[in-house]
């Protein structure tokens, strides 16, 4: 008999899943330590919630089938459904209405967390990501609005970028609601569509919307997306209002004064953002990036904003009669990364160890030695961990890009000397044992 073929697991990831190296990873650390000081200067408190909750708990679930897999990764523990968390802000309203009594009104807390998404991955937008979220919870105050903007400004331009790339767009749910009382729309199917379709409007500009809002549209690949059969009238009289240059709203008039309170000015009406169509109420913002973002193929591409949010007053109450009106913001961490990377100006600097070559087993205690003197100095740096010659060793070492080597053979050890060899210029000296973390500074 033949043995049958053991087939082998497969290297490559699932779309929407990437290996994140040093150089991005760092990035996003100074990113978030830069948002962390932010943070504790504006009172938020720090909060971390479980990666899986309840499915009914963050909201997305399908009664009509067997697997609540609409946007989210599930599985069944017993007899309920749990799943990865969607995003921050559900799992902040299930906490809240958990610890209501002994929580102070109103709540603010900010969290960075791992959320998971099962939906169709694009250029930096992964179904793996970190998002950071701050909320108010608990006041119908827009000062609380105004601030999460003025906020975030201030992390973005602490994170390197200037305030000429990037803004804040602002608009209302409000502007929606007082639209559809217009044209008398009532139907919830209808109108979601309808949000759905003015959703589309930076991607597919007007004339695909119209479509959208009427009988629908018939994209290049030959798919049909069912429209919200709305009359020429009525999308005529949507147009006309989203063209408008100034806001009408009563919450948008108050939000702008108190932007000029706080002398911000970083902002601008856009009443084409449409956020969270199944939960926003009131005042929503959006944080967009104003430079050109490109793929790994130089390619640039339509980036969309790096995240956003507004009003949601009412999504405590969907675990209790809770009076818990909140405000909050979203930002995708690694699709700020992935722009942020891309500038020019924007380093962070990476920190490679120096390496002690290794030519006798038998030494090993004074390659220690020599290690640990750098590393009490606050050097970083490594016995070489492999077994192989010196050229290998040395070939390890350029591979990390190591700032230099520590040569202490026969001859170093009997001098008393080791070499150091700078491998940014390749010249190298010996060095007395009580100089070397001098020399060595000089290079790193």
């Amino acid at each position: 008999m033949t043995k049958e073929k053991k087939s082998k697991p497969s290297k490559e990831l699932p779309l929407g899943f990437v290996d994140r190296q040093e150089k991005e990873l760092l990035v996003r650390d100074f990113i978030i330590s830069n948002i962390k000081e932010v943070m504790i200067k504006y009172g938020f408190q720090y909060l971390e919630t479980p990666s899986f909750e309840y499915s009914d708990s963050i909201g997305k679930f399908l009664p009509d089938k067997d697997r609540p897999d609409e946007g989210v990764f599930s599985f069944k523990d017993e007899n309920k459904w749990l799943s990865l968390r969607y995003d921050l802000t559900a799992p902040l309203a299930r906490y809240v209405a958990k610890n209501f009594l002994e929580i102070p009104k109103p709540f603010k807390r900010y969290q960075l967390g791992t959320v998971w998404r099962n939906e169709k991955p694009g250029p930096g937008r992964f179904r793996e990501f970190l998002q950071f979220d701050a909320d108010f919870v608990g006041t119908k105050n827009l000062q609380a609005d105004a601030e999460l903007c003025v906020m975030i400004s201030e992390i973005l331009e602490k994170c390197g970028l200037r305030r000429l790339e990037y803004s804040i767009k602002i608009s209302s749910r409000k502007i929606t609601e007082e639209l559809f009382k217009k044209i008398n729309l009532n139907d919830d199917s209808q109108k979601l569509t309808t949000l759905r379709a003015l959703d589309k409007i930076d991607r597919l500009g007007w004339n695909g919307v119209k479509e959208l809002l009427g009988e629908g549209r018939r994209d290049k690949s030959g798919d049909f997306t069912k429209g919200a059969n709305l009359t020429s009238r009525n999308i005529e009289i949507i147009e006309d209002e989203f063209k408008k240059k100034k806001p009408e709203t009563q919450d948008l008039i108050d939000l702008i004064k108190i932007f000029k309170d706080y002398n911000f000015s970083n902002f601008e009406f856009d009443p084409t953002i449409i956020r969270g169509l199944e939960y926003y109420t009131g005042v929503i913002f959006e944080v967009d990036l104003k430079f050109d973002v490109k793929n790994n193929k130089g390619q640039v591409i339509q980036f969309g904003s790096i995240g956003g949010g507004g009003r949601y007053d009412n999504l405590v109450n969907n675990f209790g009669n809770y009076d818990a009106p909140a405000t909050g913001i979203s930002i995708g961490l690694d699709r700020l990364v992935f722009a942020l990377m891309q500038k020019k100006e924007f380093k962070v600097k990476q920190t490679k160890p120096v390496v002690i070559c290794v030519f006798d087993k038998n030494s090993m205690k004074k390659y220690i030695n020599l290690q640990t003197l750098l590393r009490k100095a606050g050097i970083s740096s490594e016995i070489y961990p492999g077994e192989n010659k010196l050229k290998k060793q040395m070939e390890y070492a350029n591979k990390i890009k190591s700032p230099a080597v520590i040569l202490f053979g026969d001859d170093e050890i009997k001098l008393g000397k080791p070499t150091l060899r700078n491998l940014f210029s390749g010249k190298e000296k010996p060095v007395e044992i009580k100089e070397l973390v001098n020399e060595i500074k000089k290079i790193i």
